[in-house]
Protein backbone atom coordinates (compact mmCIF):
# COMPACT_ATOMS: atom_id res chain seq x y z
CA UNK A 1 0.00 0.00 0.00
CA UNK A 2 1.35 3.39 -1.26
CA UNK A 3 2.32 6.26 1.35
CA UNK A 4 -0.49 8.49 -0.64
CA UNK A 5 -3.35 5.57 -0.27
CA UNK A 6 -2.48 5.77 3.12
CA UNK A 7 -3.07 9.13 3.54
CA UNK A 8 -6.15 8.78 1.60
CA UNK A 9 -7.44 5.82 3.76
CA UNK A 10 -6.79 7.65 7.14
CA UNK A 11 -8.53 10.69 5.79
CA UNK A 12 -11.75 9.05 4.56
CA UNK A 13 -13.42 9.46 8.42
CA UNK A 14 -13.26 12.54 8.42
CA UNK A 15 -14.11 12.86 4.44
CA UNK A 16 -16.90 10.16 3.72
CA UNK A 17 -19.86 12.64 4.91
CA UNK A 18 -19.13 15.40 2.21
CA UNK A 19 -18.75 12.29 0.33
CA UNK A 20 -21.86 10.56 0.83
CA UNK A 21 -23.37 13.81 0.76
CA UNK A 22 -21.85 14.90 -3.12
CA UNK A 23 -23.10 10.96 -3.95
CA UNK A 24 -26.71 11.55 -2.70
CA UNK A 25 -27.51 15.42 -4.39
CA UNK A 26 -24.62 15.12 -7.35
CA UNK A 27 -23.71 11.69 -8.44
CA UNK A 28 -27.21 9.94 -8.07
CA UNK A 29 -29.27 12.72 -9.35
CA UNK A 30 -27.50 12.91 -12.59
CA UNK A 31 -26.82 8.88 -12.95
CA UNK A 32 -30.81 9.05 -12.78
CA UNK A 33 -30.80 12.00 -15.58
CA UNK A 34 -28.61 9.95 -17.69
CA UNK A 35 -30.20 6.33 -17.47
CA UNK A 36 -33.81 8.20 -17.63
CA UNK A 37 -32.76 9.74 -21.48
CA UNK A 38 -31.76 6.44 -22.87
CA UNK A 39 -35.39 5.24 -21.66
CA UNK A 40 -38.75 5.98 -23.64
CA UNK A 41 -42.00 7.37 -21.51
CA UNK A 42 -45.02 8.00 -22.24
CA UNK A 43 -46.85 11.11 -21.80
CA UNK A 44 -47.96 10.60 -18.23
CA UNK A 45 -44.59 9.00 -17.46
CA UNK A 46 -45.02 5.45 -17.63
CA UNK A 47 -41.73 4.19 -18.51
CA UNK A 48 -41.71 2.08 -21.49
CA UNK A 49 -38.44 0.48 -22.04
CA UNK A 50 -35.34 1.31 -23.28
CA UNK A 51 -35.04 3.94 -26.23
CA UNK A 52 -31.37 3.69 -26.54
CA UNK A 53 -30.15 6.78 -28.95
CA UNK A 54 -33.58 7.67 -29.92
CA UNK A 55 -34.04 10.73 -27.34
CA UNK A 56 -30.70 12.36 -28.42
CA UNK A 57 -32.02 11.91 -32.60
CA UNK A 58 -34.98 13.62 -31.32
CA UNK A 59 -32.80 16.60 -30.50
CA UNK A 60 -31.94 17.09 -33.86
CA UNK A 61 -35.49 17.66 -34.86
CA UNK A 62 -36.22 20.22 -32.36
CA UNK A 63 -37.76 23.41 -33.88
CA UNK A 64 -34.86 26.44 -33.33
CA UNK A 65 -32.30 24.02 -31.76
CA UNK A 66 -29.44 26.46 -33.82
CA UNK A 67 -30.89 29.53 -32.01
CA UNK A 68 -31.34 28.16 -28.65
CA UNK A 69 -27.67 27.19 -29.19
CA UNK A 70 -26.60 30.72 -30.16
CA UNK A 71 -28.63 32.22 -27.42
CA UNK A 72 -27.15 29.81 -24.63
CA UNK A 73 -23.53 30.95 -25.99
CA UNK A 74 -24.64 34.49 -26.01
CA UNK A 75 -26.55 34.53 -22.71
CA UNK A 76 -23.33 32.41 -20.80
CA UNK A 77 -20.37 34.89 -22.23
CA UNK A 78 -22.08 38.36 -22.08
CA UNK A 79 -22.92 37.52 -18.17
CA UNK A 80 -20.00 35.89 -17.20
CA UNK A 81 -17.24 38.52 -19.04
CA UNK A 82 -19.72 41.76 -18.42
CA UNK A 83 -19.91 40.46 -14.23
CA UNK A 84 -15.97 39.99 -14.57
CA UNK A 85 -15.21 43.17 -15.93
CA UNK A 86 -17.69 45.38 -13.51
CA UNK A 87 -16.96 43.71 -10.52
CA UNK A 88 -12.93 44.39 -10.99
CA UNK A 89 -13.88 47.52 -11.24
CA UNK A 90 -15.98 47.40 -8.40
CA UNK A 91 -13.33 45.82 -6.06
CA UNK A 92 -11.26 48.15 -6.92
CA UNK A 93 -13.32 50.91 -5.90
CA UNK A 94 -14.50 49.25 -2.66
CA UNK A 95 -10.83 48.67 -1.79
CA UNK A 96 -9.90 52.42 -1.48
CA UNK A 97 -10.12 54.56 1.69
CA UNK A 98 -13.30 57.03 1.31
CA UNK A 99 -16.10 58.17 3.55
CA UNK A 100 -19.07 56.34 3.43
CA UNK A 101 -16.96 52.97 2.59
CA UNK A 102 -18.66 50.87 4.38
CA UNK A 103 -22.20 51.75 3.37
CA UNK A 104 -21.03 51.46 -0.04
CA UNK A 105 -20.09 47.73 0.73
CA UNK A 106 -23.25 47.17 2.53
CA UNK A 107 -25.28 48.98 -1.00
CA UNK A 108 -23.03 46.34 -2.99
CA UNK A 109 -25.02 43.25 -1.26
CA UNK A 110 -28.30 43.77 -1.84
CA UNK A 111 -28.91 42.62 -5.11
CA UNK A 112 -27.56 39.46 -3.71
CA UNK A 113 -29.52 39.17 -0.62
CA UNK A 114 -32.69 39.56 -2.58
CA UNK A 115 -34.63 36.68 -4.37
CA UNK A 116 -33.76 36.33 -7.41
CA UNK A 117 -37.43 35.86 -8.40
CA UNK A 118 -38.01 39.15 -7.27
CA UNK A 119 -36.00 40.76 -8.94
CA UNK A 120 -36.61 39.96 -12.23
CA UNK A 121 -40.47 40.30 -11.32
CA UNK A 122 -39.30 44.08 -10.52
CA UNK A 123 -37.70 44.47 -13.65
CA UNK A 124 -40.50 42.66 -15.63
CA UNK A 125 -43.17 44.84 -14.10
CA UNK A 126 -41.35 48.22 -14.16
CA UNK A 127 -40.62 47.77 -17.88
CA UNK A 128 -43.87 47.05 -19.18
CA UNK A 129 -45.43 49.16 -22.04
CA UNK A 130 -48.44 50.27 -19.80
CA UNK A 131 -48.01 50.71 -16.32
CA UNK A 132 -43.90 49.77 -15.81
CA UNK A 133 -42.53 52.64 -14.09
CA UNK A 134 -39.07 52.24 -15.61
CA UNK A 135 -40.76 52.86 -19.04
CA UNK A 136 -42.62 55.85 -17.68
CA UNK A 137 -39.17 57.43 -16.74
CA UNK A 138 -37.49 56.72 -19.89
CA UNK A 139 -40.96 58.90 -22.07
CA UNK A 140 -40.40 61.26 -19.24
CA UNK A 141 -37.12 62.64 -19.55
CA UNK A 142 -37.31 61.88 -23.24
CA UNK A 143 -35.05 58.76 -23.70
CA UNK A 144 -38.30 57.55 -25.55
CA UNK A 145 -41.03 58.80 -27.51
CA UNK A 146 -43.84 56.45 -25.98
CA UNK A 147 -43.21 53.43 -23.68
CA UNK A 148 -41.69 50.37 -25.46
CA UNK A 149 -42.62 46.78 -25.33
CA UNK A 150 -38.94 45.78 -23.54
CA UNK A 151 -40.04 42.38 -22.26
CA UNK A 152 -42.63 41.62 -24.82
CA UNK A 153 -40.30 40.84 -27.73
CA UNK A 154 -37.97 38.46 -27.78
CA UNK A 155 -34.12 39.72 -28.47
CA UNK A 156 -35.60 42.59 -25.84
CA UNK A 157 -36.36 40.17 -23.70
CA UNK A 158 -33.24 38.23 -23.29
CA UNK A 159 -31.19 41.69 -23.66
CA UNK A 160 -33.23 42.37 -20.32
CA UNK A 161 -32.23 39.33 -19.04
CA UNK A 162 -28.45 39.44 -19.33
CA UNK A 163 -28.93 42.32 -17.71
CA UNK A 164 -30.56 41.62 -14.95
CA UNK A 165 -28.32 38.77 -14.64
CA UNK A 166 -25.30 41.00 -14.91
CA UNK A 167 -26.89 42.87 -11.71
CA UNK A 168 -27.39 39.96 -8.88
CA UNK A 169 -24.32 38.33 -10.00
CA UNK A 170 -21.84 41.63 -9.64
CA UNK A 171 -22.15 41.31 -5.36
CA UNK A 172 -20.72 37.75 -5.41
CA UNK A 173 -17.92 38.47 -7.56
CA UNK A 174 -17.00 41.81 -6.58
CA UNK A 175 -17.02 40.55 -2.66
CA UNK A 176 -14.65 37.44 -4.46
CA UNK A 177 -12.31 40.16 -5.87
CA UNK A 178 -12.24 42.51 -3.04
CA UNK A 179 -10.98 39.14 -1.02
CA UNK A 180 -8.27 38.40 -3.44
CA UNK A 181 -6.62 42.18 -3.24
CA UNK A 182 -6.81 42.56 0.53
CA UNK A 183 -4.07 39.71 -0.10
CA UNK A 184 -2.03 41.50 -1.76
CA UNK A 185 1.12 42.72 0.39
CA UNK A 186 1.32 46.33 0.00
CA UNK A 187 5.06 45.69 0.08
CA UNK A 188 4.65 44.41 -3.38
CA UNK A 189 2.61 47.38 -4.48
CA UNK A 190 5.13 50.05 -3.15
CA UNK A 191 7.97 48.29 -4.64
CA UNK A 192 6.51 48.65 -7.63
CA UNK A 193 5.80 52.19 -7.47
CA UNK A 194 9.73 52.58 -6.84
CA UNK A 195 10.76 51.23 -9.50
CA UNK A 196 8.58 53.84 -11.59
CA UNK A 197 5.34 51.45 -12.37
CA UNK A 198 2.39 53.97 -13.30
CA UNK A 199 -0.86 52.93 -11.69
CA UNK A 200 -1.58 51.33 -15.03
CA UNK A 201 1.17 49.07 -15.14
CA UNK A 202 0.72 48.35 -11.76
CA UNK A 203 -2.81 47.20 -11.75
CA UNK A 204 -1.99 45.17 -15.16
CA UNK A 205 1.54 43.89 -13.84
CA UNK A 206 0.82 43.03 -10.23
CA UNK A 207 -2.57 43.13 -8.98
CA UNK A 208 -4.67 41.27 -11.68
CA UNK A 209 -1.78 38.33 -11.88
CA UNK A 210 -1.90 38.19 -7.91
CA UNK A 211 -5.88 37.66 -8.67
CA UNK A 212 -5.90 34.95 -11.56
CA UNK A 213 -7.34 32.27 -8.10
CA UNK A 214 -10.35 34.41 -7.49
CA UNK A 215 -11.10 35.58 -11.17
CA UNK A 216 -10.97 31.54 -11.44
CA UNK A 217 -13.15 31.08 -8.69
CA UNK A 218 -15.65 33.27 -9.52
CA UNK A 219 -15.78 32.42 -13.46
CA UNK A 220 -16.64 29.17 -12.86
CA UNK A 221 -19.00 29.76 -10.18
CA UNK A 222 -20.40 32.24 -12.50
CA UNK A 223 -20.96 29.75 -15.29
CA UNK A 224 -22.14 26.90 -13.15
CA UNK A 225 -25.05 29.96 -12.23
CA UNK A 226 -25.46 31.08 -15.42
CA UNK A 227 -25.66 28.45 -17.45
CA UNK A 228 -28.30 26.59 -15.59
CA UNK A 229 -30.20 29.81 -14.29
CA UNK A 230 -34.10 29.63 -15.19
CA UNK A 231 -35.65 32.35 -12.74
CA UNK A 232 -34.70 34.71 -14.39
CA UNK A 233 -35.11 34.41 -18.18
CA UNK A 234 -38.53 32.18 -17.37
CA UNK A 235 -39.41 35.55 -15.28
CA UNK A 236 -38.74 37.82 -18.40
CA UNK A 237 -39.56 35.39 -21.71
CA UNK A 238 -41.60 32.92 -20.50
CA UNK A 239 -44.81 34.63 -22.18
CA UNK A 240 -42.98 35.38 -25.30
CA UNK A 241 -44.50 32.43 -28.32
CA UNK A 242 -41.50 30.57 -29.64
CA UNK A 243 -38.20 29.92 -28.73
CA UNK A 244 -36.15 32.80 -30.09
CA UNK A 245 -35.25 34.23 -26.53
CA UNK A 246 -34.80 30.53 -25.15
CA UNK A 247 -31.25 28.78 -23.84
CA UNK A 248 -30.81 25.09 -23.38
CA UNK A 249 -32.18 25.35 -20.17
CA UNK A 250 -35.63 27.15 -20.55
CA UNK A 251 -36.13 25.13 -23.46
CA UNK A 252 -35.68 21.55 -21.09
CA UNK A 253 -38.51 23.64 -18.91
CA UNK A 254 -40.70 24.13 -21.76
CA UNK A 255 -40.51 20.48 -22.99
CA UNK A 256 -41.65 19.15 -19.12
CA UNK A 257 -43.90 21.96 -19.11
CA UNK A 258 -45.68 21.00 -22.16
CA UNK A 259 -45.14 17.22 -22.06
CA UNK A 260 -42.97 17.06 -24.82
CA UNK A 261 -41.73 14.06 -23.53
CA UNK A 262 -39.26 13.43 -20.12
CA UNK A 263 -36.94 10.86 -22.07
CA UNK A 264 -35.76 13.71 -24.46
CA UNK A 265 -35.68 16.33 -21.99
CA UNK A 266 -33.24 14.14 -19.97
CA UNK A 267 -31.31 13.73 -23.11
CA UNK A 268 -30.95 17.57 -23.36
CA UNK A 269 -30.61 17.74 -19.97
CA UNK A 270 -27.01 15.52 -20.37
CA UNK A 271 -25.79 17.89 -23.21
CA UNK A 272 -26.29 20.84 -20.91
CA UNK A 273 -24.17 19.20 -18.18
CA UNK A 274 -21.66 17.70 -20.96
CA UNK A 275 -21.28 21.41 -22.65
CA UNK A 276 -20.70 23.24 -18.90
CA UNK A 277 -18.32 20.18 -17.81
CA UNK A 278 -16.28 20.62 -21.20
CA UNK A 279 -16.37 24.99 -20.91
CA UNK A 280 -15.32 24.53 -16.57
CA UNK A 281 -12.12 22.31 -18.08
CA UNK A 282 -11.66 24.25 -21.13
CA UNK A 283 -11.19 27.47 -18.74
CA UNK A 284 -9.02 25.64 -16.55
CA UNK A 285 -6.85 23.76 -18.70
CA UNK A 286 -6.09 27.46 -20.50
CA UNK A 287 -5.91 29.35 -17.72
CA UNK A 288 -4.09 27.45 -15.11
CA UNK A 289 -4.60 29.72 -12.23
CA UNK A 290 -3.20 27.86 -9.29
CA UNK A 291 -0.18 26.72 -11.11
CA UNK A 292 3.08 28.61 -10.56
CA UNK A 293 4.59 30.08 -13.33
Amino acid sequence: MTAKLRRALAALPWTSPALLLIGAIVLFPAGYMVWTSTREFSQYGVDRGPAGWENYRRLLDLQSLDRILLNTVVWVVGVVAVTIVISLALAQLLHQAFPGRRLVRLAVIVPWAASVVMTSAIVYYGLDPFYGIFNQFFVDVGILDEPYGFTKKPVAAFLVSIGTAIFVSLPFTTYVFLAGLQTIPEEVLEAAEVDGATPLRRYFSVILPSLRPAIAVATIINIINVFNSLPILQTMTGNIAGYDADTTTTRIFKMLQRNEGIGTASALSVVNFLIVLVVILAYLRIVRPMRED
